[in-house]
């Protein structure tokens, strides 16, 4: 793995580290500034503060606690890359404490802004089979 596929990677680990500790703070630090995040059944969130918006909402909503498999990370020029990851995990509703199974597929868009890969765009959707 190439140096900047490393630090693309340690991209990754931080944020599932801070997914799973609801640190939505720690979160948007790894976010690029004009950021669109786009969630299954829901509008693209564009720019840092919809994306923050869009998280404190999640926060609010469940717990995640998951693990990544990163597929593959492709550095397509000197400033961008792409990930492809999958997750696995559970989700607990905070509303009632259920725990739900969490399984996703998910793209990752870095930009390297000052030296730092950050995230410039984020899109997942879900691979658990419909619910009956």
């Amino acid at each position: 793995m190439k140096n900047d596929e490393k630090a693309i990677a340690a991209v990754l680990e931080t944020y599932k580290e801070a997914v799973n500790q609801s640190d939505f703070a720690a979160v948007m630090k790894l976010y690029a500034s004009d950021a669109v995040l786009m969630a299954e059944n829901s509008p693209p969130s564009v720019g840092a503060e919809a994306v923050r918006q869009a998280y404190e909402a999640i926060g609010l909503a469940i717990i995640l606690n998951i693990t990544f498999n990163v597929a593959e990370i492709r550095q397509v020029g000197p400033e961008w890359a792409f990930a492809r990851t999958t997750s696995a995990g559970t989700i607990t509703i905070k509303a009632n404490s259920a725990t739900i199974p969490e399984a996703n597929q998910e793209l990752f868009l870095f930009q390297k802004i000052d030296g730092t890969w950050k995230i410039a765009r984020y899109a997942f959707s879900t691979t658990n089979p419909p619910s009956a």
